[in-house]
């Protein structure tokens, strides 16, 4: 299996309803179980998660599903493609 990161994705989640470190876990763990994901960061003082993924294998919409599976509020989001070539 091959893990090229230059064509992953970085993915910052807007979450509602976290309010502790368990809040935290959940949403990571949440998350890092979703095929294609391959670094999680939640804070819930940001009340944000970034997220590094595999945009070939799944997208956006289904990490907030994620998020919200677990009894948050995936609120919003903003996207962008990691640029690990020099120009």
């Amino acid at each position: 299996m091959s893990t090229d990161v230059g064509r992953d994705q970085l993915a910052l989640i807007k979450i509602e309803g976290m309010h502790c470190h368990k809040c935290e876990q959940a949403i990571q763990k949440a998350l890092s179980q979703q095929p294609g994901v391959h670094e999680v960061e939640v804070d819930f003082n940001s009340g944000q998660a970034s997220v590094l993924y595999d945009r070939d294998v799944l997208g956006v919409a289904q990490l907030m599903e994620a998020v919200n599976a677990v009894g948050y509020h995936a609120a919003g989001f903003t996207q962008r493609q990691t640029d690990k070539a020099s120009h």
